[in-house]
């Protein structure tokens, strides 16, 4: 497969089950033992390759045929090198999940079956798809129309408000976001403040954040917002796989008070990636997480 391969990480209980995307196939290829490492619960991931290694011998001897249904292919290990890895598409997963009896593998297919048809997962898919496809004009980059047009993408068929500001009051664990009588005079304040480095950038995205535009799809639809601001102005993305969902999550409470935190994650994170489809869908990966409910 070319350097451009489209790399998918999904979250089953906070476990990475990566997989990659087959362009002459039009379908995902699962690593194996990432499942493996799931299913058998275990952290460890050279024990799960070697329990991975054990499962294929006992398979061969069965003549079971989900050993010659994997394909190879490479995927970036965690000492930064790629390696190849046993993968199996979405009925290989499924028939392997059958051979792990457990409670833990009756949730795991729940959770498969059902990721990708749920609203979240529509929307992920059309968000892979927003690398491609040059929406957003430059000199609109930054710009409430901007952050209208990317939640109108993701969300576009999904919610009947995609795109729309909402008009009515919302709140999040006891937060009051902006009132909506007063939005829109709220929305034309933050699209004036500056752009200039990377503090006023983030300080712009906090106020995006508790403005908070949309009935939902907020989190997901500005951080694909602020990563095109820094790629303008910085030439500078997010690595948003170098931020855990607690610590992400923990800075943006503070962050109405308190910038710090979230500042120095973010700064930690940055990249001059910015042209990589893989580093894109990582992060989709990611921002699309942290928006699981726990």
């Amino acid at each position: 497969m070319s350097n451009n391969s489209k790399i998918s990480i999904r979250f089953f209980n906070d476990c990475e089950v990566r997989a990659v995307w087959d362009e002459e196939n039009n379908k995902w290829w699962f690593n194996v033992v990432d499942i493996v490492a799931v299913l058998y619960g275990q952290e460890d991931y050279t024990k799960a390759s070697n329990y991975w290694r054990w499962l294929k011998r006992k398979f061969i001897k069965e003549q079971n045929q989900l050993v010659s249904a994997t394909h190879s292919f490479k995927f970036t290990a965690r000492d930064g090198k790629k390696r190849s890895a046993d993968t199996l598409d979405s009925e290989g997963v499924i028939a392997l999940a059958k051979h792990f009896p457990n409670t833990k593998a009756v949730e795991f297919l729940d959770w498969f079956t059902y990721s990708d048809n749920s609203i979240d997962g529509q929307s992920k898919k059309k968000a892979y798809s927003f690398f491609e496809n040059n929406l957003i004009a430059n000199e609109e980059i930054g710009t409430t129309k901007s952050l209208q047009q990317i939640h109108a993408y993701l969300f576009g068929g999904l919610y009947d408000f995609a795109g729309q500001i909402r008009q009515k009051n919302i709140s999040k664990g006891g937060f009051q976001f902006a009132v909506a009588h007063f939005l829109g005079n709220t929305l034309r304040q933050i699209e004036q403040m500056p752009e200039n480095n990377f503090e006023e950038i983030v300080d712009k995205y906090i106020e995006m954040n508790l403005a908070h535009p949309f009935m939902e799809g907020n989190g997901r639809s500005t951080r694909i917002w602020l990563d095109l601001i820094l790629k303008k102005r910085l030439e500078r993305r997010v690595d948003w796989s170098k931020i855990s969902k607690k610590d992400y999550l923990n800075a943006m409470v503070k962050s109405s008070t308190n910038s710090v935190q979230l500042k120095e994650l973010l700064r930690n994170a940055l990249t001059d990636e910015i042209n990589s489809r893989e580093m894109f869908m990582k992060g989709i990966d990611y921002s699309y997480y942290y928006e699981e409910n726990e």
